[in-house]
């Protein structure tokens, strides 16, 4: 279980959005490694090309949340994802990869009709939103490994200025990313 330090198509996605995350860059940053490190460990073990997919997945599976300022992020997420796989000429990838960005936060299992990494992907997510306690099988020892080497570093603080953006905004609705 050697915890993934970099992935190159992430990095040079966040890179590029450095500007639109400011201060969260480093915590969103985290967040993704420790997302698809949980995700290739639930995959028992990727390709070249599915490392390359959940590192586009992870750049773009909550971007909406600073492009339009809101929960209600999923949509906007998987469109800039779509066109991102159409700027690289990789079109052939979106049903997968909008599938791993539009059900992360679905609470049942999103199964593999639309790919084998969509339901790692989703639980990988609810390990980390969740601090670790959920961990659908992954040895205790490497989820604290994987939350050593990628601390943090306030994103759970961030989720909740957003939620509390939400409420201010949608009260009756406050946490429209969640999919059943």
């Amino acid at each position: 279980m050697a915890i993934v330090q970099s992935i190159p198509s992430l990095d040079q996605i966040l890179e590029s959005k450095r500007d639109l995350f400011g201060a969260d860059l480093v915590p969103y940053r985290n967040h993704n490694l420790r997302v698809a490190n949980f995700c290739i460990e639930l995959a028992g073990g990727v390709s070249d090309e599915q490392l390359e997919k959940i590192g586009i997945a992870c750049a773009f599976h909550d971007i909406g949340v600073w492009t339009h300022l809101t929960l209600d992020y999923l949509e906007p997420s998987r469109v800039f994802a779509a066109e991102y796989l159409a700027q690289i000429g990789k079109s052939e990838w979106n049903d997968e990869i909008g599938a791993m960005v539009v059900e992360h936060h679905k609470i049942r299992s999103a199964g593999a009709s639309s790919g084998p990494l969509v339901e790692p992907f989703r639980k990988a997510d609810w390990i980390d939103v969740s601090l670790g306690m959920l961990k659908f099988g992954l040895p205790p020892s490497f989820v604290s490994e994987v939350k050593r080497t990628f601390p943090n570093a306030g994103f759970h603080k961030l989720l909740m200025r957003a939620t509390g953006r939400q409420l201010r905004t949608d009260p009756l609705h406050p946490m429209p990313m969640m999919r059943f």
